[in-house]
């Protein structure tokens, strides 16, 4: 796939549909942050962000935790700059012990599950007492769904999203609403 232009960017900024608005995203990652702080305090987790989708998901809601962490960050992909599944590929494991851990590991999007049903995989072999996820976002699909998530920020059409951290062919991650692309 090749990478888009600044001006293509644009172009695709202008026509895309607002999903979900600058607001409405502020709204569900208190509600999540809530969330994750009612079932985690005391636990004292390993929160662990999946590059790079997760960093702006991320880099919001650790402010809003209320209870001390440790963090990390895992790598793994399925995408690259496409905007379909391909085979998975760990970039980066967990540096951080997660042994005898509650491991709480963040994520942008779940589509099909299959990236956080390795993860978690991966994660509970290494020795985790348990292991939940959060992803801001859940996309609706027509098929079962390999994992799920313990906690879901906002539920998303089957389209191709981009914005809060999730990207279309590099670019956009930057944006604080989501959109989908026009027509898909």
């Amino acid at each position: 796939m090749t990478t888009m232009s600044a001006e293509e960017a644009d172009i695709v900024l202008r026509e895309a549909d607002v999903i979900y608005s600058e607001q409405e995203v502020g709204v569900a990652l208190a509600r999540l942050a809530a969330e994750i702080t009612g079932r985690l305090a005391g636990k004292h987790p390993l929160v662990l962000a999946v590059m790079g989708g997760a960093v702006v998901f991320t880099g919001q809601l650790l402010p809003l935790l209320k209870f001390p962490l440790d963090f990390d960050y895992i790598h793994v992909s399925r995408y690259g700059r496409a905007t379909s599944g391909g085979a998975l590929r760990w970039v980066a494991a967990p540096h951080e012990n997660v042994a005898g851990r509650v491991v709480l590991v963040l994520d942008d999007i779940l589509d099909e599950g299959v990236t956080l049903a390795a993860i978690r995989e991966r994660i509970m072999d290494l020795g985790a007492l348990e292991c939940l996820a959060a992803v801001f976002t859940d996309k609706t699909i027509d098929k079962p769904k390999a994992s799920h998530a313990d906690f879901v920020g906002l539920e998303l059409p089957n389209r191709y999203v981009f914005g809060f951290g999730m990207d279309v062919k590099g670019k956009w991650r930057n944006l604080p609403a989501i959109y989908a692309l026009a027509g898909h």
